[in-house]
């Protein structure tokens, strides 16, 4: 065989290698997944959130965040398993491949406050002191006197600009306006492999509820609050020596933990992020843990609770 016979070998099978990996790979799946209907509560996205798609892709937020909660115990934090249902408006899929952030499949019930979006986005540590995440400060403007009728973006001292207002671009607005649609829709009938929220309490003797109460607070309280209970100057409210979390009567702080607060001055505060509620994500015993978790940490000392707390004011609320 000629040299230009062998290299037209080369060239040749590996076009059709890879013309068949592109079939297998890219396009029987986008077949075999187009005629699933969407899961139950699955919405298509608003023109805003679909433009706060494309910021995503344009800033390679895959390449750090999933959006595919796998069948696996380390994964119950992020939710349930994903269902291809849940895809079946964002085509292509934007599953990602790599977890240098969190996942994302859920994130806008787990962090549904505009503002920590947007200061997550300025400056990441600001709100999470350990993140690797770059800052996306292309993003705002800064502006010496905001327009009328607009709120410029709370920051923590020392993370703002030395001189005049942030403001969120439109890119900015578009991109949280998805993050926080990123929600998972109820699958009825769905059984958990872990407590339901507002099911039966697990028995305490042999259960480690004090490395629960941290790992429920690591992953849904911390990032506002602080890992310290700290919070965030002027954004978020710290929890050490908090009157509602050192009250001998816990009924106001499981009451705010399952229903969330907004809105409401904190110690001659006013915070704009709102705390969402944690009644629908999370088990009787896991708000009983980290309820706990907060009153006898970082100085704090309260009475504790018991999971049939959390269960009566539920009840109440119903």
């Amino acid at each position: 065989m000629t040299r230009n016979g062998r290299l037209l070998g080369i060239v040749g099978g590996s076009g059709l290698a890879y013309l068949v990996l592109a079939i297998l790979m890219g396009l029987l799946p986008g077949v075999a997944l187009s005629p699933i209907p969407p899961g139950p509560g699955v919405a298509a996205l608003t023109p805003q959130q679909a433009a706060g798609r494309q910021v995503y892709v344009a800033e390679g937020c895959a390449y750090c965040h999933t959006q595919q909660v796998r069948p696996l115990p380390m994964d119950r934090i992020f939710g349930r398993p994903s269902a291809p249902g849940d895809f079946a408006y964002q085509t292509p899929e934007l599953l990602g491949s790599e977890r240098t952030g969190p996942d994302l499949t859920d994130v806008g019930v787990r962090q549904p406050s505009e503002v920590w979006q947007y200061i997550h986005l300025y400056q990441p540590r600001a709100v999470v002191p350990q993140s690797i995440m770059p800052s996306y400060r292309w993003l705002f403007t800064v502006v010496q006197t905001p327009p009328a009728g607009v709120s410029p973006l709370t920051l923590p001292p020392g993370f703002g600009p030395a001189n005049g207002v942030v403001l969120p671009t439109q890119r900015a607005r578009d991109l949280v306006a998805y993050l926080l649609s990123l929600k998972q829709a109820p699958i009825p009938n769905y059984s958990p492999s872990v407590a339901a929220p507002g099911g039966p309490a697990v028995a305490r003797a042999g259960f480690d509820y004090t490395q629960l109460g941290a790992n429920v607070y690591g992953t849904s309280c911390a990032a506002c609050h602080g890992a310290q209970g700290a919070g965030v100057p002027g954004v978020f409210p710290a929890l050490v020596n908090d009157p509602v979390v050192t009250a001998s009567d816990p009924k106001t702080h499981i009451e705010i933990v399952l229903n969330g607060l907004h809105g409401k001055s904190i110690g001659g505060t006013a915070y704009g992020g709102q705390m969402p509620p944690f009644g629908s994500q999370l088990s009787d015993d896991q708000i009983a843990a980290a309820i706990d978790h907060e009153r006898t940490s970082w100085g704090n000392h309260a009475p504790t609770v018991m999971p049939a707390d959390v269960a009566n004011v539920r009840k109440e609320k119903k």
